[in-house]
């Protein structure tokens, strides 16, 4: 995975309106920190900083201004829940060679046979690699594959140097036969009725009051 260099300020305000300030002027507070040294409080470019944390698991080398540079990935990113813009970054520093423990994807390709449901029961898998070479994913072929059949985090082909940091006998895939029109409609009725007996349950505040002894 190739660096993604990124300029970075030093950050010495802190708080609610400090971060709201620096959103406003397209920017992104971060801290670094990592391997014992104190927290590094930054602020990031907002355009550079979107832009390269579209690829899941990015190498950065963020070169503070007037500082020290740092080898990073990305540990935990804030977004807006309405807005999805970044609102904050916590970057872990890491070191060349240096083994670490990220998620990647799991991507799917081909198709089972018909009449097979698919359902990919990890979407992600932990395992542990370089932080210069960490995978973008792991591809899992379902080419013909029979209802039944299931494949483990042990059945996955992982890259040179890339080892599961998960149980092998973790479910990933999971082949089952498609529902029929009437099992549909009956899981649908029993949910109903389900939510039928939740919604005619009176709350606590609803319960009637024992009259008081005369």
């Amino acid at each position: 995975m190739a660096e993604v260099k990124i300029q970075a300020e030093s950050r010495t305000e802190f708080g609610k309106g400090a971060a709201r300030r620096i959103r406003r002027d397209n920017k992104v507070p971060a801290v670094l920190y990592g391997h014992g040294s104190d927290p590094v409080h930054i602020t990031l470019p907002g355009h550079d900083t979107m832009l390269a944390l579209k690829t899941a698991n990015a190498l950065l080398m963020i070169e503070v201004e007037g500082g020290e540079s740092h080898l990073a990935l990305p540990k935990q990113v804030q977004r807006d829940p309405l807005k999805g813009f970044i609102e904050h970054v916590d970057l872990v520093i890491v070191r060349r060679g240096e083994k670490v423990q990220v998620d990647i994807a799991v991507h799917l390709e081909g198709e089972a046979v018909s009449d097979a449901l698919v359902v990919l029961e990890a979407p992600s898998i932990l395992v542990e690699a370089e932080a210069t070479h960490i995978p973008d994913g792991v591809t899992v072929s379902i080419e013909g594959l029979e209802i039944g059949a299931q494949i483990h985090a042990s059945d996955l082909k992982l890259p040179t140097g890339t080892t599961l940091a998960i149980e092998p006998d973790t479910l990933v895939v999971n082949v089952t036969a498609q529902p029929t029109a009437e099992q549909v409609d009956a899981e649908m009725a029993e949910a109903e009725a389900e939510a039928g007996v939740q919604r005619d349950e009176p709350t606590a505040a609803e319960e009637p009051v024992a009259a008081a002894a005369e």
